[in-house]
């Protein structure tokens, strides 16, 4: 059975849905469901219950699904060793990260590793912190950028470097003219404690991303629960949101000193001085062909010549 064919069956399995499923694979709907009667026909029975809404895996189904997601890893590492074989750091390399590190981080790197490195084919694959780690996980993606904490059971990892969280406030807010905060990121900033704004609504990540609960965790562990006013998967927006009036908000200080909206907000700093930790990841005990150990290397000594400059 062919390789495409597994590609096919998990993605209708992963959108629950044949004409959803066509549509991301680009193909026509009867061409779907007549390969997925074929791959019945030959298993001998029926992989999805057609009676349920999304389509669900039956039992013979999802061992399908497994054994499937075996054999795909199984041939993208033989693909990746003949590689390696043929020539070293070269072939193709799927990246996941977020738009944030993708714009602030990647764009950066990205080019001093391309000139020496032409020989790999990078893809950018773009999404939140949950969705890249279920793309490595997957097979999906060979590397992702992501933050701590992830699960020491299922990923290898390699820290980058780290950033401090700083909150935004708008310059309207009382707060903001008590403390007599700053409309500059840069140089020391004023400290405030989370605990005085919990009157204050919140413009918070989405939930997929690890920013969502660092900013529950700071409110509880200042006894209080924060004013969601409404949530957004783009860092920039927030930002933008805060300085516009509507409420404060948590984000690092990486985007901040790249990223200035028109209407300027207010920054201080948390007593605690809270930082979170970027690193680069792969799933544990896959191969890391010559490509993926090169951009890892790469990256890793990037950031460690960057510094505080990232």
């Amino acid at each position: 059975m062919e390789i495409r064919h597994f590609h096919y069956i998990r993605t209708i399995y992963e959108t629950g849905s044949i004409s959803r499923a066509a549509e991301k694979l680009y193909i026509s709907q009867p061409s779907l469901s007549q390969l997925l009667k074929s791959v019945e026909k030959k298993v001998g029975a029926p992989l999805f219950d057609r009676g349920s809404q999304p389509l669900r895996p039956t039992t013979i189904g999802q061992k399908y699904l497994e054994t499937a997601q075996r054999i795909m890893e199984l041939d993208t590492e033989f693909h990746r060793y003949v590689e390696d074989e043929l020539g070293c750091a070269q072939g193709n390399l799927v990246v996941g990260s977020s738009p944030f590190r993708s714009t602030y981080f990647l764009a950066s790197f990205l080019p001093e590793f391309q000139e020496k490195y032409p020989g790999i084919r990078l893809q950018l694959a773009e999404h939140t912190s949950k969705r890249l780690e279920e793309a490595v996980l997957s097979g999906d993606a060979d590397l992702i950028i992501a933050t701590q904490p992830v699960d020491a059971n299922a990923f290898s990892f390699a820290e980058l470097y780290s950033e401090e969280m700083v909150l935004v406030l708008p310059a309207g807010h009382e707060l903001s003219k008590q403390y007599h905060l700053p409309q500059d990121c840069r140089g020391t900033l004023p400290l405030l404690p989370i605990g005085l704004l919990k009157d204050t609504p919140f413009i918070q990540m989405h939930s997929e991303q690890k920013l969502h609960q660092q900013l529950l965790s700071l409110c509880e562990e200042a006894g209080f629960t924060p004013k969601i006013y409404l949530q957004t998967r783009s860092m920039e927006t927030a930002l933008t949101l805060a300085a516009a009036g509507l409420g404060a908000t948590l984000l690092p200080m990486t985007l901040l000193r790249a990223f200035q909206p028109k209407t300027r907000p207010c920054y201080a700093a948390l007593p605690t001085r809270p930082r979170r930790h970027a690193l680069v990841a792969w799933r544990k005990k896959s191969y890391l062909s010559h490509a993926a150990r090169a951009f890892i290397d790469s990256l890793v000594n990037y950031c460690r010549d960057k510094g505080d400059d990232i």
